[in-house]
């Protein structure tokens, strides 16, 4: 009985033994780990480490980039290079236009330097255009002179003057005085004038030199040919004034402010604009006004200076300074000086 114990225990250990010998080709088996796996599956899914992947990979060889390269073609990388080359560049100026014409900006200054010294911020046509000859005013821009001049058509070196187009402004100790636009070289849109403490004095409404109020008068019906430009404001006589005679010459030029009559008024000969007596009356509408104006300058036919008061020059009636066409001959009508410019009747109020 005891023999037979001792037999079977040898026995139970080799069952032992058999056992481990079975488990343990299973338990240095490699296993594959993979990066999609997580601690909460059950079931191990085996997958293929993705840097040995081809498209990860350089040359055979696991690269430490995981992004996919992209393909260009030649013509995208010309066109990249180029949007980098224009984001690079500095922006173009935009090019000042103003009713469809290029303007060019200009400043000219006036008047004791210092808080008191008036500028005027304007801008001038690049290019030059016609005008209108009926307009009552045309403003250009000397650029000799650097002064902003009022003239009824270019009389001297045409280079020199520029027609003004575009935005005024006049300015005094940083403050405005006045603002408006120019068009074609004349008056546009809304004109207004300031004092030195920013309250309004005046506003006019132009259209292409014309105030919108103005009384304009025509030759015949068809309404073609302008006879006189009366210019009101608010019922006032306010701006320029304008007579023409049948073939559409200047007659008579002047201003009005606070319905008087101010500055220099122009007499003309009647052909090429020329300029024939001109005559001084008050500085401002503000003024006393003058009944009696002052000849001031006079010019022959052929548009030379024979009278000014101002540089003492008096040729009237040299044969030297007379103009050939009109030379007087004994026994002539002696010529007839104008003593004033017509007189404006003021509108009536309904």
């Amino acid at each position: 009985m005891r023999i037979s114990f001792l037999w079977l225990r040898p026995r139970r250990f080799l069952g032992y033994g058999l056992l481990l010998l079975t488990l343990l080709p299973w338990a240095c088996t490699r296993k594959s780990v993979s990066f999609n796996s997580t601690p909460d599956q059950s079931v191990s899914v085996l997958v293929p480490d993705s840097l040995t992947h081809t498209a990860d990979s350089l040359r055979g060889k696991p690269s430490l980039s995981t992004a996919r390269k992209v393909v260009v073609t030649k013509a995208q990388e010309r066109a990249a290079k180029d949007a980098e080359k224009d984001a690079q560049r500095k922006p173009k100026k935009k090019k000042k236009v103003f009713l469809g014409e290029k303007i060019k900006r200009a400043y000219v200054k006036s008047g004791p330097k210092g808080r008191n010294q008036i500028i005027e911020i304007f801008y001038f046509l690049k290019y030059p255009k016609q005008v209108n000859a009926y307009a009552p005013a045309h403003y250009y821009y000397d650029t000799k002179k650097h002064k902003i001049l009022k003239l009824a058509a270019i009389e001297e070196d045409p280079g020199t003057l520029k027609i003004m187009h575009g935005p005024y402004k006049k300015l005094q100790n940083n403050k405005v005085l006045e603002t408006g636009y120019y068009a074609l070289g004349t008056r546009h849109l809304r004109w207004e004038k300031f004092d030195k403490n920013g309250g309004l004095l005046t506003k006019v409404h132009y259209e292409m030199g014309f105030p919108r109020d103005a009384n304009v008068s025509y030759y015949g019906e068809d309404r073609s040919l302008i006879n006189e430009v009366v210019p009101y404001v608010n019922g006032k006589l306010e701006g320029d004034y304008a007579k023409f005679l049948v073939n559409g010459q200047p007659d008579w030029r002047g201003e009005f402010e606070n319905g008087r009559k101010v500055g220099v008024w122009t007499k003309y000969w009647g052909f090429r604009a020329r300029r024939r007596f001109e005559y001084q009356y008050a500085e401002t509408g503000y003024d006393p006004e003058v009944t009696e104006p002052e000849l001031v300058r006079e010019y022959n036919r052929n548009a030379v200076l024979i009278y000014d008061k101002e540089k003492n020059i008096d040729k009237r009636g040299q044969p030297d300074a007379e103009d050939r066409p009109g030379l007087r001959r004994p026994g002539a009508t002696p010529r007839v000086v104008p003593k004033a410019a017509p007189k404006v009747q003021p509108k009536r109020r309904n």
